[in-house]
Protein backbone atom coordinates (compact mmCIF):
# COMPACT_ATOMS: atom_id res chain seq x y z
CA UNK A 1 0.00 0.00 0.00
CA UNK A 2 1.32 3.46 -0.93
CA UNK A 3 1.77 6.08 1.83
CA UNK A 4 -1.28 8.24 2.45
CA UNK A 5 -1.26 12.00 2.84
CA UNK A 6 -0.10 12.35 6.48
CA UNK A 7 -2.98 13.06 8.82
CA UNK A 8 -0.74 14.82 11.36
CA UNK A 9 2.45 16.83 11.51
CA UNK A 10 5.89 15.22 11.67
CA UNK A 11 6.20 15.62 15.46
CA UNK A 12 2.85 13.95 16.14
CA UNK A 13 3.62 11.08 13.78
CA UNK A 14 7.01 10.56 15.42
CA UNK A 15 5.36 10.42 18.84
CA UNK A 16 2.82 7.89 17.55
CA UNK A 17 5.60 5.71 16.13
CA UNK A 18 7.66 5.93 19.33
CA UNK A 19 4.62 5.07 21.45
CA UNK A 20 3.81 2.10 19.19
CA UNK A 21 7.33 0.69 19.57
CA UNK A 22 7.22 1.23 23.36
CA UNK A 23 3.84 -0.51 23.69
CA UNK A 24 5.03 -3.38 21.50
CA UNK A 25 8.14 -3.95 23.62
CA UNK A 26 6.04 -3.72 26.80
CA UNK A 27 3.57 -6.34 25.57
CA UNK A 28 6.31 -8.75 24.49
CA UNK A 29 8.87 -8.25 27.25
CA UNK A 30 6.72 -7.47 30.30
CA UNK A 31 3.27 -8.88 29.61
CA UNK A 32 4.85 -11.87 27.80
CA UNK A 33 2.19 -11.75 25.09
CA UNK A 34 3.22 -13.80 22.06
CA UNK A 35 5.27 -11.71 19.63
CA UNK A 36 2.99 -12.53 16.68
CA UNK A 37 -0.17 -11.46 18.54
CA UNK A 38 1.58 -8.35 19.89
CA UNK A 39 2.76 -7.26 16.45
CA UNK A 40 -0.66 -7.71 14.83
CA UNK A 41 -2.43 -5.91 17.68
CA UNK A 42 -0.04 -2.94 17.77
CA UNK A 43 -0.04 -2.70 13.97
CA UNK A 44 -3.85 -2.46 13.87
CA UNK A 45 -4.04 0.12 16.65
CA UNK A 46 -1.21 2.17 15.17
CA UNK A 47 -2.90 2.23 11.76
CA UNK A 48 -6.06 3.69 13.30
CA UNK A 49 -4.29 6.19 15.56
CA UNK A 50 -1.97 7.37 12.75
CA UNK A 51 -4.98 8.46 10.70
CA UNK A 52 -5.15 5.75 8.05
CA UNK A 53 -8.80 5.68 6.87
CA UNK A 54 -10.65 2.84 8.58
CA UNK A 55 -11.63 1.30 5.26
CA UNK A 56 -7.93 1.15 4.29
CA UNK A 57 -6.65 -0.35 7.54
CA UNK A 58 -7.04 -4.01 6.42
CA UNK A 59 -5.12 -3.27 3.22
CA UNK A 60 -2.39 -1.50 5.19
CA UNK A 61 -2.07 -4.51 7.49
CA UNK A 62 -2.12 -7.17 4.80
CA UNK A 63 0.14 -5.33 2.38
CA UNK A 64 3.15 -5.37 4.69
CA UNK A 65 2.38 -8.87 5.97
CA UNK A 66 1.92 -10.51 2.60
CA UNK A 67 4.87 -8.84 0.89
CA UNK A 68 7.22 -9.88 3.71
CA UNK A 69 5.74 -13.35 4.04
CA UNK A 70 5.89 -13.90 0.29
CA UNK A 71 9.63 -13.33 0.19
CA UNK A 72 10.56 -14.91 3.51
CA UNK A 73 8.38 -18.03 3.71
CA UNK A 74 9.73 -19.73 0.57
CA UNK A 75 13.35 -18.88 1.35
CA UNK A 76 13.20 -20.02 4.97
CA UNK A 77 11.25 -23.21 4.20
CA UNK A 78 13.51 -24.33 1.34
CA UNK A 79 16.62 -23.23 3.20
CA UNK A 80 15.85 -25.27 6.32
CA UNK A 81 15.16 -28.31 4.14
CA UNK A 82 18.68 -28.05 2.74
CA UNK A 83 20.00 -27.46 6.23
CA UNK A 84 18.19 -30.50 7.63
CA UNK A 85 19.60 -32.78 4.92
CA UNK A 86 23.12 -31.48 5.52
CA UNK A 87 22.66 -31.93 9.27
CA UNK A 88 21.38 -35.51 9.35
CA UNK A 89 23.97 -36.75 6.84
CA UNK A 90 26.86 -35.05 8.63
CA UNK A 91 27.49 -32.64 5.76
CA UNK A 92 27.39 -29.59 8.03
CA UNK A 93 29.91 -31.29 10.33
CA UNK A 94 32.21 -32.05 7.39
CA UNK A 95 32.14 -28.44 6.22
CA UNK A 96 32.63 -27.11 9.74
CA UNK A 97 35.58 -29.46 10.35
CA UNK A 98 37.21 -28.44 7.08
CA UNK A 99 36.86 -24.73 7.81
CA UNK A 100 38.19 -25.15 11.34
CA UNK A 101 41.12 -27.30 10.20
CA UNK A 102 42.08 -24.59 7.72
CA UNK A 103 41.57 -21.59 9.99
CA UNK A 104 42.03 -23.10 13.45
CA UNK A 105 39.53 -23.34 16.31
CA UNK A 106 40.21 -19.82 17.57
CA UNK A 107 39.45 -18.40 14.14
CA UNK A 108 36.15 -20.27 13.67
CA UNK A 109 34.07 -17.02 13.79
CA UNK A 110 36.42 -15.48 11.22
CA UNK A 111 36.17 -18.57 9.00
CA UNK A 112 32.37 -18.48 9.05
CA UNK A 113 32.33 -14.72 8.40
CA UNK A 114 34.68 -14.97 5.42
CA UNK A 115 32.61 -17.80 3.97
CA UNK A 116 29.46 -15.71 4.44
CA UNK A 117 31.09 -12.74 2.65
CA UNK A 118 31.79 -14.98 -0.34
CA UNK A 119 28.35 -16.61 -0.39
CA UNK A 120 26.67 -13.27 0.32
CA UNK A 121 27.85 -11.77 -2.94
CA UNK A 122 24.77 -12.84 -4.93
CA UNK A 123 22.55 -14.29 -2.16
CA UNK A 124 20.11 -12.17 -0.16
CA UNK A 125 20.57 -11.80 3.59
CA UNK A 126 17.73 -14.06 4.71
CA UNK A 127 18.43 -16.83 2.17
CA UNK A 128 22.15 -16.89 2.95
CA UNK A 129 21.62 -16.92 6.69
CA UNK A 130 19.16 -19.79 6.66
CA UNK A 131 21.46 -21.93 4.48
CA UNK A 132 24.33 -21.28 6.90
CA UNK A 133 22.30 -22.15 10.02
CA UNK A 134 23.35 -25.81 10.27
CA UNK A 135 27.02 -24.84 9.93
CA UNK A 136 26.71 -22.21 12.68
CA UNK A 137 24.92 -24.69 14.95
CA UNK A 138 27.50 -27.40 14.28
CA UNK A 139 30.46 -25.17 15.09
CA UNK A 140 28.72 -23.89 18.22
CA UNK A 141 28.02 -27.44 19.42
CA UNK A 142 31.61 -28.46 18.84
CA UNK A 143 33.26 -25.61 20.72
CA UNK A 144 30.49 -24.58 23.11
CA UNK A 145 29.95 -21.14 24.51
CA UNK A 146 27.38 -18.74 23.16
CA UNK A 147 26.07 -19.40 19.67
CA UNK A 148 26.27 -15.62 19.10
CA UNK A 149 30.06 -15.84 18.93
CA UNK A 150 29.62 -17.57 15.57
CA UNK A 151 26.21 -16.26 14.52
CA UNK A 152 26.78 -12.50 14.72
CA UNK A 153 29.90 -12.28 12.50
CA UNK A 154 28.19 -14.57 9.97
CA UNK A 155 24.90 -12.64 9.93
CA UNK A 156 26.85 -9.37 9.79
CA UNK A 157 28.71 -10.53 6.70
CA UNK A 158 25.47 -11.29 4.85
CA UNK A 159 24.03 -7.94 6.00
CA UNK A 160 27.10 -6.01 4.78
CA UNK A 161 27.05 -7.58 1.33
CA UNK A 162 23.28 -7.19 1.02
CA UNK A 163 23.34 -3.49 1.90
CA UNK A 164 26.43 -2.30 0.05
CA UNK A 165 27.40 -4.46 -2.90
CA UNK A 166 25.65 -4.80 -6.27
CA UNK A 167 23.94 -6.94 -7.57
CA UNK A 168 21.76 -6.67 -4.45
CA UNK A 169 18.62 -4.63 -5.20
CA UNK A 170 19.14 -1.74 -2.76
CA UNK A 171 22.57 -0.53 -3.97
CA UNK A 172 21.67 -1.25 -7.61
CA UNK A 173 18.48 0.83 -7.47
CA UNK A 174 20.18 3.65 -5.55
CA UNK A 175 23.10 3.78 -7.99
CA UNK A 176 20.75 3.99 -10.95
CA UNK A 177 18.60 6.67 -9.30
CA UNK A 178 21.70 8.79 -8.65
CA UNK A 179 23.00 8.32 -12.19
CA UNK A 180 26.07 6.33 -11.15
CA UNK A 181 27.87 3.36 -12.65
CA UNK A 182 27.07 -0.14 -11.33
CA UNK A 183 30.57 -1.40 -12.15
CA UNK A 184 32.20 1.34 -10.09
CA UNK A 185 29.84 0.71 -7.18
CA UNK A 186 30.72 -3.00 -7.34
CA UNK A 187 34.50 -2.54 -7.54
CA UNK A 188 34.58 0.00 -4.71
CA UNK A 189 31.80 -1.66 -2.72
CA UNK A 190 33.52 -5.01 -2.17
CA UNK A 191 36.53 -3.64 -0.23
CA UNK A 192 34.30 -1.16 1.63
CA UNK A 193 32.00 -4.02 2.66
CA UNK A 194 34.88 -6.26 3.76
CA UNK A 195 36.67 -3.59 5.82
CA UNK A 196 33.43 -2.34 7.35
CA UNK A 197 32.38 -5.89 8.19
CA UNK A 198 35.67 -6.63 9.92
CA UNK A 199 35.58 -3.48 12.04
CA UNK A 200 31.86 -3.06 12.64
CA UNK A 201 30.65 -6.64 12.62
CA UNK A 202 33.42 -9.19 13.22
CA UNK A 203 35.22 -7.36 16.04
CA UNK A 204 31.99 -6.12 17.61
CA UNK A 205 30.09 -9.38 17.00
CA UNK A 206 32.73 -11.58 18.61
CA UNK A 207 32.93 -9.22 21.60
CA UNK A 208 29.14 -9.33 22.02
CA UNK A 209 29.16 -13.11 21.54
CA UNK A 210 31.58 -13.52 24.43
CA UNK A 211 29.55 -11.16 26.61
CA UNK A 212 26.07 -12.59 26.01
CA UNK A 213 25.77 -16.31 26.66
CA UNK A 214 22.84 -17.49 24.58
CA UNK A 215 21.75 -21.13 24.69
CA UNK A 216 19.54 -21.77 21.72
CA UNK A 217 17.49 -24.58 20.25
CA UNK A 218 19.07 -26.04 17.13
CA UNK A 219 16.29 -26.08 14.54
CA UNK A 220 17.84 -29.18 13.00
CA UNK A 221 19.21 -31.21 15.90
CA UNK A 222 17.40 -30.41 19.15
CA UNK A 223 18.49 -28.32 22.15
CA UNK A 224 22.09 -27.17 22.32
CA UNK A 225 23.67 -27.34 25.74
CA UNK A 226 26.14 -24.53 25.10
CA UNK A 227 28.54 -26.34 27.42
CA UNK A 228 31.06 -27.42 24.85
CA UNK A 229 31.98 -30.44 22.83
CA UNK A 230 29.42 -32.29 20.79
CA UNK A 231 25.83 -33.28 21.33
CA UNK A 232 26.81 -36.53 23.03
CA UNK A 233 26.06 -36.28 26.77
CA UNK A 234 28.20 -39.17 28.01
CA UNK A 235 31.28 -38.23 26.01
CA UNK A 236 31.73 -41.61 24.32
CA UNK A 237 30.72 -40.37 20.89
CA UNK A 238 27.73 -42.61 20.38
CA UNK A 239 25.00 -40.23 21.55
CA UNK A 240 23.33 -43.08 23.42
CA UNK A 241 22.63 -41.19 26.63
CA UNK A 242 21.41 -37.99 25.12
CA UNK A 243 17.73 -38.03 24.16
CA UNK A 244 18.28 -34.89 22.09
CA UNK A 245 21.23 -36.26 20.14
CA UNK A 246 20.77 -35.45 16.44
CA UNK A 247 19.99 -38.11 13.88
CA UNK A 248 23.10 -39.07 11.89
CA UNK A 249 23.44 -41.27 8.83
CA UNK A 250 26.69 -42.84 7.71
CA UNK A 251 28.86 -42.45 5.81
CA UNK A 252 29.28 -38.68 5.95
CA UNK A 253 29.39 -36.98 2.55
CA UNK A 254 32.68 -35.77 1.17
CA UNK A 255 33.67 -32.13 1.47
CA UNK A 256 33.40 -31.68 -2.31
CA UNK A 257 29.78 -32.89 -2.27
CA UNK A 258 28.83 -30.46 0.50
CA UNK A 259 30.61 -27.62 -1.28
CA UNK A 260 28.78 -28.43 -4.52
CA UNK A 261 25.43 -28.23 -2.72
CA UNK A 262 26.26 -24.87 -1.16
CA UNK A 263 27.70 -23.47 -4.38
CA UNK A 264 24.63 -24.43 -6.44
CA UNK A 265 22.41 -21.52 -5.31
CA UNK A 266 25.44 -19.22 -5.50
CA UNK A 267 26.04 -20.12 -9.16
CA UNK A 268 22.37 -20.12 -10.18
CA UNK A 269 21.63 -16.75 -8.58
CA UNK A 270 24.83 -15.36 -10.12
CA UNK A 271 23.54 -16.40 -13.56
CA UNK A 272 20.36 -14.42 -12.94
CA UNK A 273 22.17 -11.29 -11.81
CA UNK A 274 24.71 -11.61 -14.60
CA UNK A 275 22.04 -11.82 -17.29
CA UNK A 276 20.16 -8.86 -15.82
CA UNK A 277 23.32 -6.78 -15.67
CA UNK A 278 24.26 -7.58 -19.27
CA UNK A 279 20.70 -6.93 -20.43
CA UNK A 280 20.64 -3.54 -18.70
CA UNK A 281 23.92 -2.66 -20.42
CA UNK A 282 22.48 -3.70 -23.79
CA UNK A 283 25.02 -6.48 -24.28
CA UNK A 284 22.42 -9.25 -24.49
CA UNK A 285 18.72 -9.43 -25.27
CA UNK A 286 16.99 -9.93 -21.95
CA UNK A 287 13.82 -11.15 -23.70
CA UNK A 288 15.54 -14.04 -25.48
CA UNK A 289 14.56 -17.58 -24.50
CA UNK A 290 17.94 -18.54 -23.07
CA UNK A 291 18.22 -15.32 -21.06
CA UNK A 292 14.70 -15.77 -19.66
CA UNK A 293 15.52 -19.39 -18.74
CA UNK A 294 18.69 -18.39 -16.86
CA UNK A 295 16.78 -15.60 -15.14
CA UNK A 296 14.09 -18.07 -14.05
CA UNK A 297 16.43 -20.69 -12.55
CA UNK A 298 18.42 -17.89 -10.94
CA UNK A 299 15.45 -16.54 -8.99
CA UNK A 300 16.25 -17.23 -5.34
CA UNK A 301 13.25 -19.53 -4.58
CA UNK A 302 13.80 -21.56 -7.77
CA UNK A 303 17.55 -21.79 -7.11
CA UNK A 304 16.89 -23.09 -3.59
CA UNK A 305 14.27 -25.55 -4.88
CA UNK A 306 16.82 -26.94 -7.35
CA UNK A 307 19.33 -27.17 -4.50
CA UNK A 308 16.85 -29.15 -2.36
CA UNK A 309 16.40 -31.66 -5.19
CA UNK A 310 20.15 -31.85 -5.77
CA UNK A 311 20.69 -32.41 -2.04
CA UNK A 312 18.26 -35.34 -2.10
CA UNK A 313 19.95 -36.80 -5.18
CA UNK A 314 23.45 -36.55 -3.69
CA UNK A 315 22.83 -37.22 0.01
CA UNK A 316 20.00 -39.79 0.21
CA UNK A 317 21.49 -42.77 -1.71
CA UNK A 318 23.10 -45.26 0.66
CA UNK A 319 21.86 -43.39 3.72
CA UNK A 320 18.05 -43.28 3.73
CA UNK A 321 15.18 -43.80 1.26
CA UNK A 322 14.10 -40.67 -0.55
CA UNK A 323 10.57 -41.40 0.68
CA UNK A 324 11.78 -40.84 4.26
CA UNK A 325 13.08 -37.36 3.43
CA UNK A 326 9.63 -35.84 4.01
CA UNK A 327 9.75 -36.95 7.64
CA UNK A 328 13.15 -35.37 8.23
CA UNK A 329 12.16 -32.16 6.45
CA UNK A 330 8.97 -31.90 8.52
CA UNK A 331 11.10 -32.03 11.66
CA UNK A 332 12.89 -28.88 10.47
CA UNK A 333 9.81 -27.09 9.11
CA UNK A 334 7.82 -27.29 12.35
CA UNK A 335 10.06 -24.99 14.43
CA UNK A 336 10.33 -22.35 11.69
CA UNK A 337 6.57 -21.84 11.23
CA UNK A 338 6.50 -19.49 14.21
CA UNK A 339 9.58 -17.69 12.88
CA UNK A 340 7.92 -17.14 9.50
CA UNK A 341 4.70 -15.79 11.04
CA UNK A 342 6.52 -13.45 13.43
CA UNK A 343 8.71 -12.17 10.60
CA UNK A 344 5.63 -11.51 8.47
CA UNK A 345 4.01 -9.64 11.37
CA UNK A 346 7.18 -7.55 11.72
CA UNK A 347 6.77 -6.65 8.06
CA UNK A 348 3.15 -5.75 8.79
CA UNK A 349 4.22 -3.30 11.51
CA UNK A 350 6.78 -1.70 9.21
CA UNK A 351 4.21 -1.52 6.41
CA UNK A 352 1.74 0.32 8.64
CA UNK A 353 4.40 2.87 9.58
CA UNK A 354 5.20 3.38 5.88
CA UNK A 355 1.52 3.72 4.94
CA UNK A 356 0.93 6.28 7.70
CA UNK A 357 3.21 8.75 5.90
CA UNK A 358 5.67 9.11 8.76
CA UNK A 359 8.66 8.49 6.53
CA UNK A 360 7.44 11.00 3.96
CA UNK A 361 7.01 13.72 6.60
CA UNK A 362 10.30 13.00 8.30
CA UNK A 363 12.43 12.98 5.17
CA UNK A 364 10.84 16.18 3.88
CA UNK A 365 11.78 17.92 7.14
CA UNK A 366 15.37 16.64 7.10
CA UNK A 367 16.00 17.49 3.46
CA UNK A 368 15.34 21.17 4.18
CA UNK A 369 18.13 21.51 6.79
CA UNK A 370 20.90 22.34 4.30
CA UNK A 371 23.33 19.67 5.56
CA UNK A 372 26.36 18.45 3.56
CA UNK A 373 25.28 15.92 0.96
CA UNK A 374 26.97 12.86 2.54
CA UNK A 375 25.62 13.63 6.00
CA UNK A 376 22.17 14.45 4.61
CA UNK A 377 22.08 11.12 2.77
CA UNK A 378 23.07 9.21 5.90
CA UNK A 379 20.63 10.97 8.24
CA UNK A 380 17.62 10.76 5.93
CA UNK A 381 18.25 7.05 5.29
CA UNK A 382 18.66 6.50 9.04
CA UNK A 383 15.39 8.30 9.77
CA UNK A 384 13.57 6.19 7.20
CA UNK A 385 15.17 3.01 8.50
CA UNK A 386 14.10 3.73 12.07
CA UNK A 387 10.63 4.86 11.00
CA UNK A 388 9.59 1.96 8.81
CA UNK A 389 12.15 -0.84 9.17
CA UNK A 390 12.98 -1.85 5.59
CA UNK A 391 16.61 -1.18 4.65
CA UNK A 392 15.91 -1.42 0.91
CA UNK A 393 13.00 1.04 1.13
CA UNK A 394 15.11 3.47 3.17
CA UNK A 395 17.99 3.26 0.71
CA UNK A 396 16.00 3.65 -2.50
CA UNK A 397 13.60 6.29 -1.16
CA UNK A 398 16.44 8.48 0.08
CA UNK A 399 18.24 8.08 -3.23
CA UNK A 400 15.17 9.43 -5.00
CA UNK A 401 14.98 12.39 -2.61
CA UNK A 402 18.58 13.52 -3.15
CA UNK A 403 18.83 12.61 -6.85
CA UNK A 404 18.23 16.21 -8.01
CA UNK A 405 20.99 17.57 -5.78
CA UNK A 406 23.40 14.90 -7.00
CA UNK A 407 22.60 15.73 -10.62
CA UNK A 408 23.27 19.43 -10.01
CA UNK A 409 26.73 18.75 -8.55
CA UNK A 410 27.94 16.63 -11.50
CA UNK A 411 29.70 14.11 -9.28
CA UNK A 412 32.07 11.44 -10.56
CA UNK A 413 30.98 7.79 -10.58
CA UNK A 414 33.34 7.18 -7.66
CA UNK A 415 31.69 9.82 -5.49
CA UNK A 416 28.21 8.66 -6.48
CA UNK A 417 29.24 5.20 -5.27
CA UNK A 418 30.36 6.72 -1.96
CA UNK A 419 26.98 8.43 -1.64
CA UNK A 420 25.28 5.09 -2.18
CA UNK A 421 27.39 3.64 0.63
CA UNK A 422 26.36 6.51 2.90
CA UNK A 423 22.73 5.72 2.10
CA UNK A 424 23.36 2.02 2.76
CA UNK A 425 24.99 2.91 6.08
CA UNK A 426 21.95 4.86 7.22
CA UNK A 427 19.66 2.08 6.00
CA UNK A 428 21.61 -0.47 8.08
CA UNK A 429 21.79 1.11 11.53
CA UNK A 430 19.29 0.67 14.37
CA UNK A 431 17.50 -2.47 13.24
CA UNK A 432 14.63 -2.95 15.69
CA UNK A 433 11.14 -4.38 16.06
CA UNK A 434 9.73 -3.02 12.78
CA UNK A 435 12.46 -4.80 10.77
CA UNK A 436 11.71 -8.35 9.63
CA UNK A 437 15.43 -9.17 9.81
CA UNK A 438 15.37 -8.39 13.53
CA UNK A 439 12.82 -11.14 14.09
CA UNK A 440 14.63 -13.64 11.87
CA UNK A 441 17.86 -13.26 13.83
CA UNK A 442 16.03 -13.22 17.16
CA UNK A 443 14.15 -16.46 16.53
CA UNK A 444 16.86 -18.33 14.61
CA UNK A 445 19.29 -17.93 17.50
CA UNK A 446 16.89 -18.22 20.41
CA UNK A 447 17.19 -14.66 21.72
CA UNK A 448 14.53 -12.69 23.51
CA UNK A 449 13.79 -9.17 22.28
CA UNK A 450 15.92 -7.45 24.94
CA UNK A 451 18.99 -9.52 24.07
CA UNK A 452 18.42 -8.99 20.35
CA UNK A 453 18.37 -5.22 20.88
CA UNK A 454 21.61 -5.45 22.87
CA UNK A 455 23.38 -7.62 20.30
CA UNK A 456 21.97 -7.57 16.78
CA UNK A 457 20.79 -3.94 16.92
CA UNK A 458 24.13 -2.81 18.33
CA UNK A 459 26.12 -4.75 15.72
CA UNK A 460 23.98 -3.49 12.83
CA UNK A 461 24.55 0.06 14.11
CA UNK A 462 28.33 -0.32 14.39
CA UNK A 463 28.38 -1.90 10.94
CA UNK A 464 26.46 1.03 9.45
CA UNK A 465 28.65 3.58 11.25
CA UNK A 466 31.79 1.81 9.97
CA UNK A 467 30.47 2.01 6.41
CA UNK A 468 29.64 5.70 6.76
CA UNK A 469 33.01 6.52 8.36
CA UNK A 470 34.95 4.74 5.60
CA UNK A 471 32.85 6.29 2.82
CA UNK A 472 33.27 9.76 4.35
CA UNK A 473 37.03 9.28 4.63
CA UNK A 474 37.27 8.28 0.97
CA UNK A 475 35.05 11.26 0.04
CA UNK A 476 37.47 13.69 1.74
CA UNK A 477 40.67 12.03 0.49
CA UNK A 478 39.58 11.64 -3.14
Amino acid sequence: MDPIEPAYGTTTLLLIAAAAVAVLLFLIMKVKLHAFVSLVLVSAVTAVVAGIPLADVPDALMSGFSSTLGSVALLVALGVMIGRLLEITGGAQVLADTLINRFGAKRAPLALGVAALIFGFPIFFDAGLVVFLPIIYTVARRFGGSVLLYALPTAGAFAAMHAIVPPHPGPVAATELLGGDIGTALVVGVPVAVVSWFVGSYLVGTALGRRFQVTTVDLFAGPMTGGGGDSDSDGDGDGSKNPNAPVRFEPSPKFGTVLLILLTPLVLISLNTGVNTLAAAGVVDGDSTWAAALTLIGQTPIALLITVLLSLFLLAPGRFPVADAAKYMDQALGPVCSIILITGAGGMFGGVLRASGIGQSLTSSLSDLGLPLMLQAFLIATALRVAQGSATVALTTTAGLIAVQVGEQDLSNFKVALLVFALAAGATVLSHVNDSGFWLVSRFFGMDEKTTLKTWTVMETTLGLAVFALASLLWVVF
